[in-house]
């Protein structure tokens, strides 16, 4: 069945808060996505997406990580982290939606999406950078979130002088980051035990070929 899907189309560069962090570029757009927009997209990708339960080893042990996952993208994209192989799925039409929507700002074609399916506050993911060697040096990640709004953290990679900032994302939101972000900078979505709505998150990223 064809998805049929309205997305926004913006017709100049739409606002955008840019975050004040050393060494990084940091866009926020607030509302990318309108809400009856966002909240089909919502709906869609929860039904239509083949959720998966993937596993780490945590001391010679199978644990289950704290949120479903599911990779798509061009033939060939395939990406590791965590001891974690993903081969891409195929694109669906409200994938490559997303993706044209959001290509319009970024002003890199994407050929991959990893999605994030946070079901309660139980689910995050902890400190990391999406620094794997196939992202290349500096990466263009965007990050899509629809559902339930869930703090977003930054921490410096500096020791010397460490710094943070959280951020709120939201239904709809578009959050761009690149440059040297991904080298200087971790980022995670805590849990929490406040009670919050579910969230799916895409991560549109560039595989480059190896």
């Amino acid at each position: 069945m064809v998805e049929q899907l309205t997305l926004f189309s913006p017709s100049q560069p739409p606002n955008y808060e840019q975050l004040n962090l050393p060494h990084s570029d940091i866009k926020l757009y607030r509302q990318f996505f309108d809400e009856a927009t966002s909240n089909q997209l919502l709906e869609t990708l929860k039904t239509n997406i083949n959720w998966q339960q993937e596993y780490i080893q945590v001391y010679g042990k199978p644990q289950p990580i704290p949120r479903l996952t599911a990779w798509h993208g061009d033939e060939g994209t395939t990406y590791c982290y965590s001891g974690i192989k993903m081969t891409p799925e195929p694109w669906t039409d409200t994938l490559l939606q997303i993706k044209q929507a959001i290509e319009t700002v970024a002003q890199v074609n994407f050929n991959s999406v990893l999605l994030n399916y946070y079901r309660d506050g139980n689910h995050g993911v902890g400190w990391h950078s999406d620094n794997e060697p196939e992202l290349g040096k500096n990466p263009v990640i965007g990050s899509v979130s629809l559902g339930g709004t869930r703090r977003f953290s930054f921490k410096s990679k500096d020791k010397i002088n460490p710094q943070k900032q959280d951020i709120e994302l939201q239904h709809g939101d578009f959050l761009l980051m690149q440059g040297e972000t991904q080298q200087y900078w971790y980022h995670q979505i805590p849990k929490t035990k406040k009670p919050v709505l579910p969230r799916i998150n895409l991560t549109f990223r560039v595989i480059l070929e190896t």
